[in-house]
């Protein structure tokens, strides 16, 4: 299956690109909505930022948006509940809907329902809020060794982590984690590379695009895509034939990874002044 490309960017109507909000990853979905505010309209598309930390959802009806680019992160944009919003209104979106998003967005339900479906995951124990003696928090590591990520399991991906090398960081890991969650995740350590894969469509129809290598940097939250393109091109043809799926547009990627690069740079220039 290939992934049609030749799309009229006026058929898409007015589209709202949903960012910032009011989740812990605020400043991170301002900088991605940036990006696809400038990819989106440097094709074309009649495309307008809307905040819903400062306007209301029904807004997007009565101003007449045909459509939402959803680039909100974490709570009430990865959750379920503006995909719940959007459904109700009406107004067709991007990404995953509404039970898909609430089941990936909660990292201990997922874990479940891959390991019901005999699918590896690293090893891991949950925390309540009423567990989190001295004690308990301390034997973490004999259970799943160390180092121990632990994190809030209903946040974005880098919000209120900690990486636990020794039994004395334990309890510092669990009080931040604790900040964001009434419940505490904490899972064994695996190395090695952090790989993402964006599938379009579903079932017979769905399209991957190529499997990318995404790395921190260091000091920083920003996270940035790798080359050493062959062994990520392993890596695709792997992953693609565990998904069962037959093929992708590297060209798409190319394009949009250039867009937000230089959406992304613009808005560090624009932050820093003259």
């Amino acid at each position: 299956m290939s992934l049609d490309l030749n799309i009229d960017p006026k058929a898409l109507g007015k589209v709202a690109v949903l960012t910032g909000g009011e989740s812990a990853e605020r400043e991170v979905s301002l900088m991605s909505g940036a990006g696809v505010l400038q990819a989106l309209r440097s094709q074309g598309v009649d495309a307008h930022a809307f905040d819903p930390a400062e306007r209301g959802l029904h807004e997007l009806k009565s101003e007449g948006f045909a459509r939402v680019f959803i680039a909100l992160h974490g709570r009430h944009g990865e959750d379920g509940t503006v995909q719940g919003a959007l459904e109700l209104l009406g107004i067709p979106y991007t990404g995953s809907g509404v039970m898909a998003s609430s089941i990936a967005v909660d990292k201990i339900t997922t874990k479940r329902l891959w390991i019901a479906d005999g699918l590896p995951t690293p090893r891991y124990l949950k925390l309540r809020r009423d567990e989190l003696s001295r004690e308990r928090v301390r034997s973490v590591p004999d259970e799943l060794g160390l180092p121990v990520f632990v994190k809030p399991p209903h946040e974005g991906s880098s919000i209120g982590i900690s990486k636990a090398v020794g039994y004395s960081d334990m309890m510092d890991a669990v009080q931040l984690a604790a900040q964001y969650d009434d419940e505490i995740l904490c899972e064994e350590c695996i190395v090695g590379w952090e790989l993402t894969c964006p599938v379009l469509g579903e079932g017979d129809t769905a399209v991957a695009l190529p499997v990318i290598r995404i790395e921190a940097v260091a000091g920083t939250r920003l996270r940035v895509v790798l080359g050493d393109a062959a062994r990520v091109d392993e890596a695709a043809l792997l992953g693609l034939g565990a998904l069962g799926l037959q093929s992708f547009s590297p060209a798409l990627v190319h394009v949009l990874l250039a867009d937000a690069a230089a959406a992304h740079a613009a808005l560090l220039a624009e932050r820093a002044g003259p």
